[in-house]
């Protein structure tokens, strides 16, 4: 099939999944060959971007979906009004950012961090399916080792862990509480 087929069929397929869908499950589905999917990806992609159009192509991590363009989601709103995602609380942010900086990374280190016991948000952030359980950390008593997701770099529009900005996560001098918590606190 030629490009203009197959980026018409790759954006079938997008519309209809609904959710990122693995690049390489996408090219082995469609027949094609990791260069000939590269290429189409990269033409929709230009091409929504070039007429801006209402959609855009996503890629978070491995995946790949087709969204809204930002600039015109009061209109998808006001139309839909969907119900609003429940929002992170600080203390989770909190133990996310730890986990995404210094993944993988155990639950005595993200709270030797915070400071704080940190139970409730592993809990809730596992529950959200904005981490997981990497492994286990090989040391006394093997604790388990938490790392982001995929669903993580969705909900923060981010494609990859690279685009994270620049914090510095070492713990602040000792009686200096202000500078801690400063230290830990992120723009959603």
């Amino acid at each position: 099939m030629d490009r203009s087929e197959l980026c018409a069929v790759i954006e079938a397929v997008l519309f209809v999944a609904g959710e990122p869908v693995d690049v390489s499950a996408l090219g082995e589905a469609l027949d094609v060959s990791e260069e000939e999917l590269t290429g189409a990806l990269a033409a929709l992609e230009s091409g929504y971007d070039l007429d801006r159009r209402g959609i855009r192509l996503l890629r978070f991590g491995s995946g790949v979906q087709l969204g809204t363009r930002p600039q015109y989601a009061p209109y998808v709103e006001r139309l839909l009004q969907p119900i609003q995602k429940q929002s992170l609380t600080q203390a989770a942010m909190e133990t996310l950012a730890v986990v995404a900086y210094k993944q993988p990374v155990t639950r005595a280190e993200i709270e030797a961090i915070r400071g704080v016991k940190c139970d409730y948000s592993l809990q809730s952030l596992a529950q959200k399916r904005l981490i997981c359980e990497v492994g286990r950390k090989d040391t006394l008593g093997r604790p388990f080792l938490y790392g982001t997701t995929d669903e993580f770099l969705r909900h923060f529009a981010i494609s990859s862990l690279d685009e994270l900005p620049s914090i510095d996560l070492t713990p602040p001098a000792e009686g200096d509480e202000g500078a801690q918590q400063q230290h830990l606190f992120l723009d959603p």
